[in-house]
């Protein structure tokens, strides 16, 4: 097998979502599906962590905000961090710790203060905190939407970074609505706080979600890429015992499952990308020629002259020098398409090869995209 160098989760986060039971074998198998971050986990699994050449978000109960804690006093949440901080020390492995999965609005006056205070206790890790997906209930939510959801979220808590999750693919082939106008919303309200995100997409099957697939994979990267995410999570990496989940990469038996490779292969295609989309500014994002709801078409476009396609998404960028660059996506979910695209800035366009990393011309064969495949190019001045 090749090697790939792994990007830093610091740079851009791989997350398998869940817990992980760490132990050699598995954080090994971890980090060669190309994850650069570990799960969530006990803190007594931090070295062993560290050893794989991981990092991981610690789980421990006394930290976990949920509604029995909304009225907790700042001297209460500092006494717990503290005595979790005598108990872990210091460890090279953590990136996180883990406070709470889709919060209603009604914990985020509470979520401020475990965040405010893991600032000052820890301010070299982040507090993990995720969030809703736009088909919440507004019950569920605690707003009277998911813009307001999200507003009051960012202001009131000051995270570090937004996460989300949403579940899209389903099982009769077809995309949830909501897909983009969620990653629309999560994107907009990241820029204008000035937040990176992450997005949870799908790596099992269940209820009427849809069984993993190289298309469907590929298709939750380069879409969640060409929005400017700095993260993506897989729920989930383990397969859950109960009811109809199916084919995460590990099965209930612990044994690989088809989608291991699969993930594997996609993971391995960020990471070749990654050293060079780190170094981008995402300054606008476009739809065509279809155009969902509540996104853009190329009349937005601020880089892109032109661009033919059956079904395309395209994520403007800029590199520091102001070279553009453009991750260009097929939507379709089981064609491929072939495609051709015109910067408006004159120069030869090259691009970054997922399978090698190296910047190469773009040309031949090269203007084809396998169904939710994309392609990162430039234009050479």
């Amino acid at each position: 097998m090749k090697k790939v160098k792994l990007i830093e989760p610091e740079k851009f986060a791989v997350l398998p979502w869940g817990w992980t039971e760490c132990n050699k074998k598995t954080l090994k198998d971890i980090k060669k599906c190309g994850f650069n971050l570990a799960g969530f986990m006990r803190p007594d699994d931090l070295k062993l962590v560290q050893k794989a050449g991981l990092k991981g978000i610690v789980f421990d109960p006394s930290i976990q905000v949920t509604g029995d804690l909304i009225g907790i006093d700042i001297a209460a949440i500092k006494r717990r961090i503290n005595n979790l901080m005598k108990k872990i020390k210091k460890q090279e492995a953590i990136f996180g710790y883990y406070l709470c999965d889709e919060p209603s609005s009604v914990l985020f006056p509470a979520l401020k203060k475990w965040v405010a205070m893991f600032k000052k206790i820890a301010p070299d890790s982040i507090a993990y905190i995720n969030l809703f997906p736009d088909y919440a209930t507004n019950t569920q939510l605690g707003t009277n939407g998911y813009k307001e959801y999200l507003e009051n979220y960012v202001k009131t808590v000051e995270p570090a970074f937004i996460s989300y999750d949403n579940y899209s693919l389903m099982d009769d082939g077809s995309l949830r609505a909501s897909y983009f106008t969620n990653i629309e919303a999560i994107r907009a309200i990241a820029l204008r706080y000035q937040k990176s995100f992450w997005n949870i997409v799908l790596s099992n099957a269940h209820f009427h979600y849809a069984e993993p697939t190289e298309a469907g994979l590929r298709f939750q990267l380069y879409t969640t890429l060409a929005y400017g995410a700095r993260g993506i999570s897989y729920f989930t990496y383990f397969t859950p015992q109960t009811g109809n989940y199916r084919l995460a990469p590990i099965d209930q038996f612990g044994n690989k499952t088809p989608t291991w490779y699969m993930l594997r292969n996609v993971n391995m295609q960020l990471h070749n990308l990654a050293p060079v989309y780190v170094t981008l500014k995402n300054i606008n994002v476009f739809h065509h020629p279809d155009v969902p709801d509540g996104c853009g078409g190329i009349q937005t476009a601020r880089l892109i002259k032109e661009v033919r396609g059956d079904n395309l998404l395209v994520g403007e960028f800029e590199a520091a020098d102001k070279c553009p660059y453009a991750i260009v996506v097929n939507k379709s979910l089981n064609r491929s398409t072939c495609f051709s695209v015109q910067f408006k800035e004159a120069g030869k366009i090259n691009m970054i090869n997922p399978y090698s990393g190296s910047l190469v011309p773009w040309g031949g064969e090269n203007n084809w995209l396998a169904p939710g495949q994309g392609m990162l190019l430039c234009v050479q001045k």
